[in-house]
């Protein structure tokens, strides 16, 4: 999938959410007797004319749109159709929670806790003026109810993820806050099995490959988009019949494992459920898609492995094989300098977590 290219992108600005909160009404009698549409899911594909309620709210999408909270804020894709239900807003509980759910552009001073589209709970650790929770990681946390409080440090995390968030942030040190911790626990919904088979030793081991694999694409998370401008119209194959809608320059490298091409874009976009054929800003622009298109390839990417680098962590072929199914052309003799520092890195990140680095480890 991936092409051999310099290492070399462009850091993204940091997301600012500037959406508006919904506009809180008087609840009449007829809205109270309105039902609520099917509640508002944040990885469901919404169309023009789709109705979802959220917030305690009916809404109607105009247009496709899929990772937009229902407000009358953002993009301006949802239409507020009035209170539904008993108008309460909702936010529903998972074990002892019983949170609302989260509101754009509304004020959250430091301990709040809200409840996001994605199902988790978030817990403000700044004031912040409604941003988004799996965005600004550096506003929130996951809390997890169960234990009455956010933030694990130590092996495994609320999310159910082997790796905590403070064990992410060591790994990362210098990381682009738009790579959130929350975003790719986000993105692992999409494939479960992630980081999630085998015994906690493999587990650990999974994450880690993926974790340095990526960290290498990017130079520790901190580069989005990739740097080598003058190489961005190179990644347009005008031989699909789809072409390249969002223009010859728009599918250079992005995101945590540097997604790049045309049909690669669209065969990601039509795994994941997302328009990214004709939106391939969106994997450097929103941090669970792009954490999604990261596992995507993890997960059913062979290259020139022969198997993709979730199989070849779980069923014990080693590192070195993932390193093959990602940019095998750095493999027997290609680059060795590249190899090693993928090696490096996994060492580095099995060793925080506290498991061996097992066999065949360069390719």
């Amino acid at each position: 999938m991936l092409k051999k290219r310099l290492l070399a992108f462009v850091a993204a600005a940091g997301l600012a959410v500037a959406a508006a909160a919904a506009a809180t009404l008087p609840v009449t009698a007829a809205e109270a007797a309105a039902a609520c549409a099917p509640a508002y899911a944040d990885s469901t594909v919404y169309t023009g004319g789709m109705q979802a309620s959220y917030n305690g709210h009916n809404w109607t999408a105009k247009w496709w749109t899929q990772h937009e909270a229902p407000s009358t804020g953002g993009t301006g894709v949802w239409a507020d159709n009035g209170s539904c239900g008993n108008g309460s807003g909702g936010g529903g509980s998972t074990g002892s929670c019983n949170y609302p759910n989260w509101v754009a552009g509304q004020f959250y001073a430091t301990g709040a806790v809200v409840r996001y589209s994605n199902g988790l709970y978030y817990q403000a650790t700044h004031d912040n003026p409604g941003y988004d929770p799996t965005v600004s990681t550096w506003y929130w946390s996951p809390y997890s109810c169960g234990s009455g409080g956010g933030g694990n440090t130590g092996g495994g995390s609320s999310s159910g993820f082997v790796v905590s968030e403070a064990q992410f942030n060591q790994m990362f040190p210098s990381r682009n806050s738009f790579y959130t911790y929350a975003g790719l626990t986000s993105a692992m919904a999409k494939y479960p099995a992630f980081a999630t088979t085998g015994s906690d030793t493999v587990k650990r081991q999974e994450a880690a490959a993926f974790l340095a694999n990526v960290s290498h694409e990017t130079g520790g998370l901190v580069y989005i988009n990739e740097i080598n401008t003058a190489a961005w119209p190179n990644y347009c194959d005008r031989s699909q019949p789809y072409g390249c809608p969002a223009g010859q320059s728009a599918y250079h490298g992005r995101g945590p494992i540097q997604l790049s091409w045309n049909f690669n874009y669209k065969a990601a976009g039509d795994a994941l459920g997302v328009d990214l054929l004709n939106n391939p800003e969106l994997v450097g622009t929103n941090a669970s898609i792009s954490w999604q298109t990261g596992l995507w390839y993890w997960m059913t990417g062979a290259g020139s492995a022969g198997t993709t680098s979730h199989n070849a962590m779980v069923n014990g072929q080693g590192f070195g094989t993932t390193i093959r199914a990602i940019n095998g052309i750095e493999c027997n003799g290609g680059n060795p300098g590249q190899v090693q520092s993928r090696v490096n890195l996994y060492n580095r990140f099995v060793g925080i977590l506290g498991v061996p680095a097992g066999g065949n480890l360069t390719c």
